[in-house]
């Protein structure tokens, strides 16, 4: 409906282009007092001049009106990664520099030099214009002494720090601990899903292969407990990085667009984020942290279910899923022994536990 309004006004706008050139021509005809049309020469030129513009926008129109849509979102999506308070800094710069641009032209516009005025009022309106707007950008931090709202801006993350907007990453959606995590309490909204986000669970939900396919399905079972189960605010980012190939570098890029969160599981994702400059809460991490801890010299029963990679170990697990790694266990795989720990090697991708047998006794359990 947009557009063919759109194209109906542009075909109006033609019709007026028309009879517009057919008045600079009638005048010019008048002045030289020629007469190409014997019998209705003024109507002929203004009905052929108008219909003739209006027919040509008329075709052209689709093309207009596409790179019309075309070039407002550039500009959306421009003006989306800069921050607000640089938009208000560089819109006040810009009416000053508009109504310095009226005073000093005025006069100018006075002169009796028609075409010289005309370019200087241009020129002049445009170079304050351009002015305005960087000087005010560069200068925003001195500008926040004359309009308190600025300061408002400035301090609103500082006070509102508690409720950071999350997003979340693929790989923790799947996961599902995030749905446990935010059943306790312990994360506040809003969490945001980017759209490219869910075209990827979408994706590996409709993959070939079945652990894929099974993986995706959860994920998505997972955001839909989250809308519904949980009392916390969901949002949806819609806008997509298409100059961007991979999800993890769309994610930091929205991150560093919403001065958000990112929560995740990606051992990899954390310390690219780190690198860029964005907030990561990693589950993995978390998860290490309220892990019970253990101190070398303490004892424990395991059980041995395989070989190390090292010769003669054997690797046992708690119930928690920390691997330990037994020194000289690999003669009690598929038995449960005492240990006791030498030492804890603690890392952002997990714990890990090394162990000796205490005795080379069977523990009866």
């Amino acid at each position: 409906m947009v557009r063919r309004l759109l194209r109906f006004l542009l075909t109006l706008m033609g019709l007026a282009l028309g009879i517009g050139v057919a008045l600079a021509a009638k005048q010019g005809l008048d002045h030289f007092q020629i007469t190409l049309i014997p019998v209705y020469q003024d109507i002929i030129l203004f009905g052929f001049s108008g219909l003739a513009f209006g027919i040509i926008l008329f075709f052209l129109s689709p093309g207009i009106i596409k790179n019309f849509f075309a070039f407002l979102n550039w500009a959306e999506g421009k003006l989306s990664e800069v921050p607000m308070p640089d938009i208000m800094s560089g819109s006040i710069g810009l009416i000053i520099g508009l109504v310095i641009a009226f005073l000093i032209s005025d006069p100018i516009s006075r002169m009796k030099l028609p075409w010289l005025s005309v370019i200087l009022t241009i020129t002049i309106y445009f170079v304050l214009a351009y002015l305005g707007i960087n000087i005010a950008t560069k200068r925003r931090e001195e500008m926040s002494h004359f309009f308190p709202f600025r300061r408002t801006l400035k301090e609103k993350p500082n006070k509102e720090s508690e409720s950071t907007a999350k997003i979340l990453d693929t790989s923790v959606i799947i996961d599902g601990r995030i749905f446990d995590i935010c059943k306790t309490g312990f994360i506040e909204g809003p969490l945001i899903i980017p759209s490219f986000v869910l075209n990827e669970l979408r994706h590996i939900a409709d993959s070939s292969d079945a652990l894929k396919r099974n993986r995706g399905r959860r994920g998505l079972d997972v955001l839909n407990k989250i809308q519904k189960e949980l009392d916390i605010e969901v949002k949806t980012f819609e806008q997509d990085y298409n100059d961007i190939a991979e999800v993890d570098a769309k994610l930091l890029k929205l991150g560093q667009q919403l001065h958000a969160k990112v929560i995740t599981n990606d051992y990899n994702l954390n310390k690219v984020a780190e690198f860029q400059g964005v907030s990561v809460l990693n589950i993995n991490e978390l998860a290490n942290a309220v892990k019970p801890v253990v101190l070398p010299g303490e004892e424990m029963v395991v059980q041995v279910i395989k070989d190390g990679k090292e010769t003669g170990q054997g690797i046992a697990y708690l119930d928690d899923g920390t691997m330990i790694v037994v020194d000289g266990g690999k003669k009690h795989v598929g038995e449960t022994i005492d240990v006791m720990v030498t030492s804890v090697l603690q890392t952002a991708a997990g714990r890990m536990i090394f162990a000796k047998p205490k005795s080379i006794e069977k523990v009866v359990s």
